[in-house]
């Protein structure tokens, strides 16, 4: 059963594009090497300056949790921790029903 996760990270001032350019360069990473994540959007806020999204949707729950223990993410957090002006907000979804 498909695995969503919502994450939302508020960045600080000024962090903006090193944040956004470190997150880009993660996207590619789960494009090339993670085959069992079905999705993986970034997105940016239109109305709140600094406020990030991403949007994934994982094939199962052990994709999910390949994932967030992979090198690729572990090094992520470690460069943009500093960059983030508090936790990330992460909510996960079971999907129900809906058109792909």
């Amino acid at each position: 059963m498909p695995v969503t996760v919502v994450a939302q990270v508020q960045v600080r001032p000024d962090h903006e594009q090193a944040f956004q350019k470190a997150a880009e360069e993660l996207v590619r990473y789960v494009t090339d090497y993670e085959p069992d994540t079905l999705m993986y959007v970034l997105h940016r806020s239109t109305s709140r300056p600094g406020k990030f999204l991403f949007y994934e949707v994982y094939a199962d729950e052990a994709a999910l949790a390949r994932h967030g223990s992979s090198e690729a993410m572990q090094k992520f957090f470690a460069k943009v921790r500093s960059m983030l002006s508090g936790a990330p907000e992460i909510e996960t979804y079971l999907e129900l029903a809906g058109k792909r």
